[in-house]
């Protein structure tokens, strides 16, 4: 029974750290990710991305390898926003977006944000072709009230 009751309370603790859809946080980070996405990868605005993530952004994809921030700019300008016919385009399956918090001392300075998200083909005049999914987890740290991408995982392509 003691077993139990230890069992219980670290699976509270657990289950309340991740932020309520309904929270101020959650809506904050979901409309971040929303517009970080939308803006950096599937309208390909590379100076937007370069403002978005930190100076020593590092990014682990499970087929990629690591990159650095520069790594990740030349990534993505090479093989998400070339002048071709189809483009790549990343969108987030709302009910999988997770938000926890991170403090020091009493102090908010990071969330992590986990979920999976689906890829796609855009092509001109034609219904976007879904490609592929995957599962990510951000780490964003707070930084003179700008959400500022820090670490990326971005991983279980299929």
């Amino acid at each position: 029974m003691k077993l139990f009751s230890v069992c219980f309370i670290l699976i509270s603790g657990i289950a309340t750290s991740q932020e309520l859809k309904v929270s101020e946080l959650f809506i904050e980070l979901k409309k971040h990710d929303s517009l970080f996405f939308e803006v950096g990868f599937n309208q390909c605005d590379t100076s937007f991305l370069a403002k978005m993530t930190h100076d020593n952004l590092i990014f682990y994809h499970d087929q990629g390898g690591i990159q650095n921030k520069r790594e990740f700019l030349i990534s993505i300008k090479d093989n998400i926003c070339p002048d071709s016919a189809g483009k790549p385009i990343r969108k987030v399956r709302q009910e999988t977006l997770e938000v926890f918090p991170l403090f020091n001392n009493g102090e908010l300075y990071g969330v992590i944000q986990k979920g999976v998200h689906d890829f796609y083909i855009r092509e001109q005049g034609k219904f976007d072709r879904h490609t592929s999914t995957a599962k990510f987890t951000h780490v964003y740290l707070l930084i003179n009230g700008e959400w500022i991408l820090r670490e990326v995982l971005s991983y279980n392509h299929h």
